[in-house]
């Protein structure tokens, strides 16, 4: 028997669990966040414990940051300013817990449409991916504080360097960090872009050079007559033992499944491999997320339905269901 987990208000935009799926805050389209809270250790159901304005205009994006670094959120508005807020305790006496801002990020040339988080094995980073076709790298200098943020890169969304084209003009956009790194391993993430300049659209994956201080293209997810095509939604798998990395990206044509290599050629570039373009959705997807062993997709899009996609031992994926919601 299907049971709600939780009443979300009319007017929500937009959701994100933490990192044990054990809080869920929701924006609405009046700029306010709700936070939805377990109040008994055994049971699923989830009441709202504190609500708060997060901006006077809808929120679009919420991102939970990971937990190493307490209990915070960042939301990206419709004007696309982006701010971080933390739980804190406000009375230590009675241990009242209140949501206070750290941090507001808004640029008057460019809007904020997505942001991710990233730890390494120094710090944490942020990649947020702007209208102007720009990726921004933010470092916490500061574990203690999440006020405290450092610009380390910005750059475009481009393999050749040089390449020149008019400005650019991004409807959305989609970041995934690669979730789970070795210690011997650098810090990478793949972005995509809905834009009106194909050489930004396809998903790139981005990885850290630390002996020249850079962040370098090492692969592109997308076939040579694919390149330009408008990108809704990316998500990297966490890697439990493959010998690969599995990366999701969903375009106009569907959503491709790539294993990107390990080990770099000789110019440093990681290879690339479309091993499946699963479709169903019939129209635009707009989300999609791995489950913790990088072995099942979720996706859900334009038609209201979520789906899941798994591949079975011959590595042929399929869809394994599909959920209408109820109304």
């Amino acid at each position: 028997m299907e049971k709600p987990v939780a009443t979300l208000e009319r007017g929500t935009t937009c959701s994100s669990w933490n990192y044990c799926g054990e809080r869920l805050a929701a924006g609405s389209d009046d700029g306010s966040v709700s936070v939805f809270d377990s109040r008994e250790p055994s049971s699923s159901s989830l009441r709202s414990s504190s609500k708060f304005k997060a901006h006077e205009i809808g929120i679009v994006k919420i991102v939970w940051v990971p937990p190493e670094y307490g209990d915070a959120i960042a939301c990206i508005c419709a004007d696309g300013a982006l701010s971080i807020w933390e739980e804190v305790v406000e009375d230590v006496g009675t241990q009242l817990l209140q949501w206070k801002k750290c941090k507001c990020f808004k640029s008057s040339s460019s809007k904020a449409l997505d942001v991710h988080f990233g730890v390494t094995g120094r710090s944490l980073k942020m990649v947020t991916a702007c209208s102007d076709g720009h990726v921004k790298v933010y470092e916490l200098m500061d574990p203690l504080e999440l006020k405290n943020w450092q610009l380390q890169a910005e750059f475009q969304n481009v393999i050749d360097s040089v390449s020149s084209f008019r400005k650019a003009s991004c409807v959305s956009a989609c970041v995934s960090w690669n979730p789970l790194k070795g210690e011997n391993q650098e810090s990478s993430f793949v972005v995509g872009f809905n834009s009106n300049t194909p050489q930004l659209n396809s998903s790139k994956v981005w990885e850290f050079d630390p002996a020249h201080q850079r962040w370098l293209p090492v692969a592109e997810l997308a076939s040579a007559g694919d390149k330009g095509d408008q990108v809704y939604s990316v998500t990297w798998a966490p890697n439990i033992g493959r010998p690969f990395e599995l990366i999701a990206v969903a375009s106009q044509k569907g959503i491709a499944i790539w294993h990107l290599g390990i080990t770099p050629d000789l110019d440093g570039r990681l290879s690339v491999e479309k091993v499946a373009l699963l479709s169903g959705h019939g129209g635009e997807v707009w989300q999609m997320e791995w489950d913790m062993s990088g072995m099942t997709l979720a996706t859900t899009g334009s038609d209201g339905m979520v789906r899941l996609w798994q591949s079975n031992l011959n590595g042929v994926w399929h869809e394994q269901a599909a959920f209408e919601p109820t109304p």
